[in-house]
């Protein structure tokens, strides 16, 4: 049993490190040591200012964001007569994909709550995209409306990306019930493995996204990339918000390929779009 444990582990792990997710290109990574952890600091962008008289000490905490680990798990059971009947090789294609699937998870957690942004909040009490965001004395956007399949703008040059990912138990291990008196073996002739993580999705700077239901066309595309770059601080200074990824889903990703790869447009002109921004298609925005 030991000798099938350490080969079932071996294909599920080899599955595990095989997956390239893409949640790290969009969300920071925070280790967690707790059921929950609370980001006072966010809505407290940092900024350098000129030393005259005294220092302006920042007071950070002013908020209550909390993001709160669920737990996860996934599990399956093998018939003892089929590891008796040496049909255990039947099985490995099933770790192999409980290894694809736990490494892919974070993917789902992640862009499902970008998808979700439109309707959930964050540090400031707004939906993560949302048209009034409090800033100053007035209010910004940071979203398009509309009825076509959402894309967001992103700027993921900073320490803190737009999304967070908090990580108490990584999904990366298996677990066994194989013993002859484990309850599942004596009662019912079976052998359980299983995996399980405690992780969950959260957000960070509403300031670093910009979403749009609206069409993905040229026009769009800038109006979102400029109103990013105008955005300020409480006191009116610029943040310096530099978008240079876009997150499409698969009805997006021709239009995005198009307006951001090709060289020339369907008109023959140079197309100046060319660049602008790198492009992510994710299976978890359809």
């Amino acid at each position: 049993m030991n000798a099938l444990y350490t080969g079932f582990k071996k294909t599920f792990q080899d599955a595990f490190k095989g997956v390239t997710p893409q949640y790290r290109a969009i969300a920071t990574v925070v280790p967690s040591k707790s059921a929950a952890e609370t980001y006072a600091w966010l809505g407290d962008m940092p900024r350098m200012r000129e030393w005259i008289g005294d220092r302006v000490i920042r007071e950070i905490g002013a908020h209550d964001y909390t993001i709160r680990n669920r737990k996860f798990e996934d599990s399956v059971r093998v018939k003892r007569e089929r590891i008796e009947d040496d049909q255990f090789g039947l099985y490995k294609p099933m770790f192999a994909e409980m290894g694809r699937a736990a490494a892919e998870h974070p993917d789902e957690l992640v862009f499902g709550a970008l998808l979700r942004g439109f309707t959930s909040e964050c540090y400031d009490g707004q939906f993560f995209f949302d048209a009034d965001h409090p800033v100053g004395g007035g209010t910004v956007s940071n979203m398009q409306d509309g009825s076509s399949e959402p894309w967001f703008l992103l700027d993921v040059s900073r320490a803190v990306r737009p999304l967070i990912f908090q990580e108490r138990i990584k999904a990366g291990k298996l677990i066994k019930l194989d013993r002859e008196e484990d309850a599942n073996v004596f009662h019912r002739d079976e052998y359980v493995y299983g995996v399980r993580g405690r992780y969950n999705a959260g957000y960070g700077f509403w300031q670093m996204a910009f979403g749009s239901k609206a069409a993905l066309t040229p026009a769009n595309f800038k109006a979102a990339r400029t109103a990013m770059r105008k955005l300020t601080n409480d006191e009116g200074a610029p943040l310096g918000v530099r978008p240079g990824l876009i997150v499409v889903g698969p009805g997006n990703e021709d239009a995005a390929r198009e307006m951001f790869e090709a060289e020339r447009t369907s008109s023959g002109a140079t197309n100046t779009l060319r660049g602008a921004v790198k492009i992510i298609v994710s299976g978890w925005l359809a």
